[in-house]
Order: C-alpha cells, then structure tokens, then sequence
C-alpha cells in the first residue's frame, strides 16, 4: 500500500477533500471516546459499508457528518468504492481484504489525528 503521508499530502492539494475538518463537537467526542474506540468504529463503519463486493447504495453509503469517522472518510476519499478507486486504484465489485481495511482504518485515524491536534 501506498505511503500514507504522502496520501495525506495529496489529498491536502484537493480543493474539495481538504475542505473537511473535525469540528468541536467531533473533537469533544473523539475526546469523550478515545482514539481506541474511534478506531474500533472506523472498522466497523468500513467492514459494514465498504467492504463487501456488492455496496447498493455505493456513493451514498458515507454521511457527510454525524461522527468524526465520516468526516475522514471524505477527507481521505475513503468514503465509497468510486472514491476508492479513482484516488487508491482498489476494485470495485471485489470483497476487500483484511489487509485493504486495514489499509483504509489507518490512512482515516491518521488524518483524524492530525485534525484533532490541530486547536
């Protein structure tokens, strides 16, 4: 897989994937929460809604807020398999594997960190 701060470079250079940041209340929450728990959502948001091989409301799966995970996932164009494969070139119509998951969850809770240390 691809370096992830150089990911995180390129998607800083999108007009529309840099316009996302944590707002307070998402920063309160991650702080309420934790980061380990954070994470443990964000494998449960990409397992259930981006890893099987047929998504049927693939592009609409990802609210555009309601949980600092979501707001990543646009961020990090991590948020549908169009996305995924226009910016990571991974396929769609195929289950991803634990590795590609893996893979997705880092690349989200290291923006989610660089965004909530930002104050």
């Amino acid at each position: 897989m691809q370096d992830i701060n150089d990911l995180l470079y390129r998607l800083s250079k999108s007009k529309f994937r840099s316009s996302f940041h944590l707002k307070e209340k998402d920063k309160e929450y991650i702080s309420k929460k934790g980061l380990n728990t954070i994470e443990d959502h964000a494998y449960d948001f990409i397992n259930k809604r981006l890893k099987p091989d047929i998504i049927p409301n693939d592009g609409k799966q990802t609210p555009m807020r309601g949980h600092p995970v979501f707001i990543a996932q646009h961020a990090t164009a991590t948020c549908c398999r169009g996305c995924l494969y226009k910016w990571y070139k991974i396929p769609k119509n195929i289950e991803l594997d634990d590795t590609t998951v893996k893979f997705i969850v880092d690349l989200i809770m290291a923006w989610i960190k660089k965004e909530y240390k930002i104050t």
